[in-house]
C-alpha cells in the first residue's frame, strides 16, 4: 500500500461527495436504505464514526460496491493518520531502534532476552 503525504480521501467525504450528492439522496434516505439511525449516519458522514464489517456490507449492499472499498477506504486512513501523527513525523521508529542497536555494540551481555529477540 502506498502511503502519500497528502491525507487520503475520508470515508465521509467518499459518501457525501461521491454518492449522496450525485444521487440525491439525503442522510435520512441513507440511513432508512441502510436500517440504522440518521445519526449513525450522519456521523460516518463527518468522520465521527468508523466504519465496521457490518457498516462495509451495508453501504457495499446500498451502492452497489464491495464491503472491501469501504474497509480499504477506512484502513487507509487509519495508516495515514498513524503515520502521520507528530510523534512519528519528527523520525522513524525503526531507524531510531537501529541508532541505539549499533551503538550498543555487538555485545549481548546487556541485553534482556526480548531485547534479543529484536536483534
Amino acid at each position: 500500500m502506498n502511503i502519500t503525504k497528502r491525507q487520503p480521501v475520508s470515508v465521509g467525504e467518499m459518501i457525501n461527495e461521491e454518492f449522496l450528492v450525485p444521487m440525491a439522496l439525503t442522510q435520512g434516505q441513507l440511513a432508512e436504505a441502510m436500517g440504522v439511525s440518521r445519526k449513525t449516519v450522519n456521523e460516518l458522514c463527518t468522520n465521527r464514526r468508523a466504519i465496521t464489517a457490518d457498516t462495509a456490507l451495508m453501504l457495499a449492499t446500498v451502492f452497489g460496491n464491495s464491503a472491501d472499498f469501504w474497509l480499504n477506504l477506512q484502513q487507509r486512513n487509519e495508516l495515514w493518520k498513524a503515520l502521520n501523527t507528530p510523534k512519528r513525523r519528527g523520525s522513524n521508529r525503526e531507524s531510531q531502534a537501529s541508532r541505539r542497536l549499533r551503538y550498543m555494540g555487538p555485545s549481548w551481555d546487556h541485553l534482556t532476552p526480548f531485547d534479543a529477540l529484536l536483534r
